[in-house]
């Protein structure tokens, strides 16, 4: 495994892959699109958060993205949904957030067709929220379970909290607000990935 760090800066040259998070309105498809024009051999994942992850495969796929992460809380048919994403030649991504009723455990069902699990360490909504370290154990499960897949946390991760989600295991980091805000953007980015590099076995 690599270290991953996803984020929202401009510093293309220091980062490993982009993420480019779509929410469904209508011109989602011109959104997705306009980041490839620019950067070409960049790796794009969406993180779909909405109630039907299956009507923006072909549109997402068609647009280029790499990894296709969607919640599992609303659908009905998980396996279906994985199936149309690797059908469509996209890596398939979980995620589940703080409130789910759906425990970590319940995952295993899935993880035969998964390449990443998302654990969020906010509740979905806007940036700036407060990271939530008491999701940590679930990474934990995921890693002690699962030592070969793509662990991402997404949610409150910066340089004050990534050693703690790097220890926990998690080793594809999305850190927005607290990149974007630092003085230092490259810096912030270099100093999470050594930190989740030190984790890495």
């Amino acid at each position: 495994m690599e270290p991953t760090i996803f984020t929202w800066t401009s510093w293309m040259e220091t980062l490993c892959q982009i993420l480019h998070s779509v929410i469904p309105w209508s011109n989602a498809c011109e959104t997705i699109s306009s980041p490839f024009d620019i950067y070409k051999n960049a790796y794009f994942e969406t993180h779909m958060m909405v109630n039907s992850p299956e009507q923006w495969i072909e549109p997402m796929a068609d647009a280029g993205v790499n990894l296709y992460t969607f919640h599992i809380e609303p659908v009905k048919d998980v396996c279906n949904v994985c199936r149309l994403v690797q059908e469509s030649g996209m890596k398939v991504g979980l995620a589940i957030k703080p409130a789910t009723k759906v425990s970590v455990e319940e995952l295993a069902r899935y993880m035969e067709v998964a390449d990443v699990v998302l654990v969020m360490t906010v509740e979905p909504g806007f940036g700036g929220q407060s990271f939530m370290a008491d999701m940590m154990p679930k990474v934990e499960w995921l890693r002690c379970n699962y030592p070969n897949i793509d662990i991402e946390v997404d949610g409150g991760v910066g340089p004050k909290t990534i050693e703690c989600c790097a220890k926990s295991g998690a080793n594809m980091i999305v850190s927005g607000t607290a990149v974007v805000g630092a003085p230092d953007q490259r810096q912030a980015i270099t100093q999470m990935r050594e930190v989740v590099q030190r984790y890495l076995k």
